[in-house]
């Protein structure tokens, strides 16, 4: 999972987001080191579609333009967590590999 992705489905686990409101949110998680284009978002949610791993929500005209929002559906939940529990163990193997080398 790349870390565009991961950074979506973090951002719609908390509730169902537009694209702009996804990419104020990835950049916020990410403490600024993630910044989205739209062409990006866009590809991200398509492929999450796609998996399963996100749907629509609703649509809404803000301002004269469409919003569409996004959420997380189950598996899209699951496929969080299974990330989640990778990369934490990734963590851990390199923060053992660091403190034995006394670099930690």
């Amino acid at each position: 999972m790349t870390e565009q992705t991961f950074l979506v489905l973090t951002a719609l686990a908390e509730e169902p987001l537009h694209g702009y409101a996804i990419v104020q949110a990835v950049e916020a998680l990410s403490e600024g080191r993630t910044r989205l284009r739209v062409g990006t978002l866009y590809g991200v949610l398509d492929r999450l579609v796609a998996d399963g791993f996100a749907e629509r929500d609703r649509e809404e005209v803000h301002q004269g333009r469409l919003r569409r929002y996004y959420r997380l559906t189950d598996a899209g939940v699951r496929a969080l967590q299974a990330e989640v529990v990778r990369l934490s163990a990734n963590v851990a193997a390199a923060a053992f590999v660091l403190k034995a080398r006394g670099a930690l």
